[in-house]
């Protein structure tokens, strides 16, 4: 039966909404007992859903996995997308930070603890998880920051930063800590590395 024109939005929402639910469950049962060692009806069950629900939005695991991959390839590309639009500068690059650990922190953090605790699945479906991607677009930003100007320092700083988001999110691994404080730390740290900016108000104030 075709559902509603009015009804087609709603829809629509309500599907994403049951596939970012269906990825956050998946992940967690992952990462607690292992790719092989979780099935489609115990993903369904802890959703309370049935598996002929699960089956409509994700017909196997390998294609939950997938669809997380994407799922942080995408926000990454809209962060692209953002820093392109925005003036460069110290400000941008504050910013960009701070939307790197939001995006770190939240499916970032996700997906890279499901990562680690199945590096061999990861690995069967790298050509097919965006990781060439991933890279690319992390490329792109990189010049977006930069820019041909930048001398190989500040270059580096820049990269070095960005990059440390994901070490630090690494290296959290088997501490206690909270989301919140995972985050002001690889803030701090990244902000750390960034190029130094000279002190206008110093200079304004000499001048």
């Amino acid at each position: 039966m075709r559902r509603p024109a009015a009804m087609g939005a709603a829809g629509q929402r309500r599907g994403a909404d049951t596939k970012s639910e269906i990825r956050k469950v998946a992940i967690e049962l992952f990462t607690e007992r292992g790719y092989e060692g979780t099935s489609l009806r115990e993903i369904a069950e802890r959703l309370g859903i049935t598996k002929a629900a699960l089956y409509y939005h994700y017909s196997s695991k390998e294609s939950i996995v997938l669809s997380i991959f994407q799922a942080h390839l995408d926000a990454l590309d809209e962060l692209v997308t953002w820093a392109r639009e925005q003036p460069p500068g110290p400000e941008l690059l504050s910013q960009v930070v701070d939307r790197m650990v939001a995006l770190g922190v939240g499916s970032g953090m996700a997906a890279m603890k499901f990562a680690m605790a199945n590096q061999h699945v990861v690995r069967d479906l790298h050509h097919q998880s965006g990781r060439e991607n991933a890279f690319g677009k992390m490329t792109e930003l990189f010049d977006i920051l930069t820019g041909p100007d930048a001398s190989l320092e500040e270059t580096l700083r820049v990269r070095s930063a960005l990059l440390s988001v994901n070490i630090v999110l690494m290296a959290s691994r088997g501490l206690t800590v909270t989301d919140a404080e995972l985050a002001g730390a690889a803030r701090a740290i990244a902000r750390d590395i960034l190029p130094i900016q000279p002190d206008l108000s110093v200079r304004e104030t000499a001048s």
